[in-house]
């Protein structure tokens, strides 16, 4: 298990990330959201055990990262920017990482290479952005490491290679267990795949939660009555908040599924739905509670 307990790490006169505190479970999907300059990739960093934190710790099972050659053989780092050594190929990126990385799959590699369309003697310097980043995919999924560090990694994919590396690092978790922790500022590139999800912002965690309790917790109800439709109907229930559209209320909710089926179901409506939420609805509802519009955090 990775645990951060009061991380921090300036830059100069630049706070980068402040008294950061995490778990991440093995076996999980962290999903890391923030705006451009939260702090996303300088946490993914020390996480990885490239960045040495000015204060607080960053562990594996209890150990630190940072200069620790035993675990940095467990992790594999992808980074937005993409770096290969200068002229060569990804059959040459694959023998360099056979030597650092001893469980690497050489035969998973080659099968990927065909499955991606890309050729392993071309000039890793003349493939697209799109490109580059699934030649890193593939060697860090196949580098058979038990934490996989992704910053920004489905940006600047297509659709359908975007669901396929999904598809990649799911089965990884099912199989043996393997812990993609994945930067990101999009909400939806991130909902289909992820566990877990914690929101960076102004380099502080801002929100941290678990997926399945956050889904379980938080309804929205589309609901037309006969009479105009106040709070007090549902006097006792936590309404998050009210849209409403004509006679259409859409009221978002915190509670168990069949209370608000109840509640709602009593005052005999005309029309009523029970609607899932989105991961970007979800933390839109936590996140005002506390006082923060994610709308002008999230783009």
């Amino acid at each position: 298990m990775i645990q951060a307990a009061g991380a921090t790490k300036r830059f100069g006169d630049i706070n980068a990330i402040h008294e950061v505190s995490a778990e991440i479970r093995d076996g999980s999907v962290f999903g890391l959201i923030g705006s451009n300059g939260a702090g996303k990739s300088t946490f993914l960093r020390m996480l990885a055990g490239i960045l040495r934190p000015d204060a607080g710790r960053v562990t594996i099972d209890g150990q630190d990262i940072y200069e620790n050659v035993p675990l940095k053989g467990r992790c594999f780092y992808i980074s937005d920017e993409q770096y290969f050594f200068s002229n060569c190929t990804p059959d040459e990126m694959r023998d360099f990482y056979k030597k650092l990385y001893p469980k690497f799959d050489g035969a998973r590699y080659r099968q990927l290479m065909e499955g991606f369309g890309l050729d392993g003697n071309r000039k890793i310097r003349t493939f697209s952005k799109g490109m580059k980043k699934q030649v890193s995919v593939i060697c860090g999924v196949c580098a058979g490491v038990d934490y996989l560090f992704c910053d920004e990694t489905f940006d600047g994919l297509d659709p359908v290679v975007r669901q396929a590396v999904k598809g990649l690092f799911a089965a990884d978790v099912a199989e043996r267990g393997m812990t993609p922790i994945i930067a990101s500022h999009n909400l939806r590139e991130l909902e289909d795949i992820c566990d877990h999800v914690g929101l960076l912002h102004k380099g502080g965690i801002l929100f941290s939660r678990d997926l399945d309790d956050m889904k379980l917790g938080i309804h929205k109800l589309q609901c037309i009555f006969d009479r105009p439709f106040e709070r007090t109907m549902l006097d006792g229930v936590e309404i998050l908040q009210i849209d409403q559209r004509g006679s259409l209320y859409t009221i978002t909710a915190r509670g168990s599924r069949e209370l608000l089926q109840n509640r709602v179901a009593a005052l005999q409506p005309i029309f009523f739905e029970l609607l899932p939420l989105s991961l970007e609805e979800i933390f839109i509802s936590e996140t005002e509670v506390v006082g923060y519009d994610i709308k002008k955090l999230i783009l």
